[in-house]
């Protein structure tokens, strides 16, 4: 009886210490993905889309919800072009590894001062907003149509937005150092603010050129400069037509209709290696279609592991005319 006693005595014991071992022991960790990854499907950005033409997307703060200010014609019914606004948003599930994008046309008093300060009477496109470190303003440059048919560069600039009185808009003025008598359009810049790329016809077929900014002059004395020409892009143009132009670090995005493509316009990347960008890769069939593709914008997010590019198409199967896309991607070195 009392070897049989201890033997219970030692089973209980052993039983306690399991169960006091397994009360303290830590649940499962619920988070399997640490890192976003933006998906490589091409997802429509509905909410923001109309039955119009939606594009020339420009981003300007990269977060969960960003800002975005783009070209349509729906205020025309499908006539006039002119900037608008909304929002886009997006969740990433790091348990499941669900993404949810989320697009919506919104209300905000500084947007709606902003753009109605760009808008032209005529076509507007192409927006790009950045902040210039040099002088502390926000600067919003737009292709705009002239009063002799042809596409300009124009540029506005105001104080950041902060706290709830609305910042003084300055402008439109004429780039005057890019303006040429022909079709001036679609700038972007570098990472460092020095180099500004964007497209013109001014030889025939759009190309994309560059106007190098001499160290510390502001944006605005550059752009009031009188006009001087500019360098072509080394490795990105071709025969056809190359247009919209964007970079992202040593990245350069772009359209072009060149013959090798998929048909209309196709979406091409470049890498600036060794002072020089390489020669254009087609991003391929998985976002490139037999219809149009258009104004590529690269953006990033620090909990994800790559980028996303937002585009726009007249691809099959849209709300109608032109619709913005997003998708993930990435590049090789």
């Amino acid at each position: 009886m009392r070897r049989m006693a201890k033997i219970i005595s030692a089973v209980l014991y052993i039983t306690s210490f399991i169960l006091i071992f397994s009360g303290c022991k830590k649940t499962e960790n619920p988070i399997k993905f640490p890192k976003g990854t933006f998906p490589d499907s091409v997802l429509n950005i509905s909410g923001i889309n109309s039955v119009y033409d939606d594009f020339n997307m420009d981003i300007y703060v990269l977060s969960a919800t960003t800002p975005l200010v783009f070209s349509s014609n729906r205020g025309s019914s499908g006539g006039q072009f002119d900037l608008v606004h909304g929002t886009l948003s997006y969740v990433f599930c790091q348990e499941t590894g669900d993404f949810v994008l989320n697009g919506e046309m919104t209300n905000d008093v500084f947007l709606d001062k902003l753009v109605s300060a760009a808008n032209t009477t005529g076509d507007d496109f192409g927006p790009c907003r950045l902040y210039s470190p040099l002088d502390g303003y926000e600067y919003l440059i737009v292709s705009s149509v002239n009063t002799d048919g042809n596409l300009d560069l124009f540029y506005i600039k105001n104080l950041p937005y902060f706290g709830t009185k609305l910042p003084e808009i300055n402008g439109p003025y004429p780039v005057r150092l890019f303006n040429s008598g022909s079709d001036d359009a679609y700038i972007c810049f570098d990472t460092n603010q020095d180099s500004a790329y964007f497209s013109s016809n001014r030889d025939g077929d759009f190309d994309i050129f560059l106007h190098k900014r001499p160290a510390e002059t502001n944006l605005d004395s550059w752009f009031d400069a009188d006009y001087s020409s500019p360098f072509r892009a080394d490795s990105i143009n071709s025969t056809g037509e190359d247009k919209c132009p964007f970079i992202y670090g040593r990245i350069m995005v772009f359209a072009s209709d060149r013959p090798e493509g998929t048909g209309g316009y196709d979406l091409y990347y470049s890498v600036f290696r060794n002072g020089k960008w390489s020669s254009p890769v087609n991003f391929g069939p998985d976002i490139n279609t037999p219809s149009d593709e258009y104004r590529p914008v690269l953006g990033s997010h620090d909990d994800f592991t790559n980028l996303f590019m937002i585009f726009s198409s007249n691809r099959h199967g849209g709300k109608g005319g032109f619709d913005l896309y997003f998708t993930g991607v990435e590049f090789s070195n």
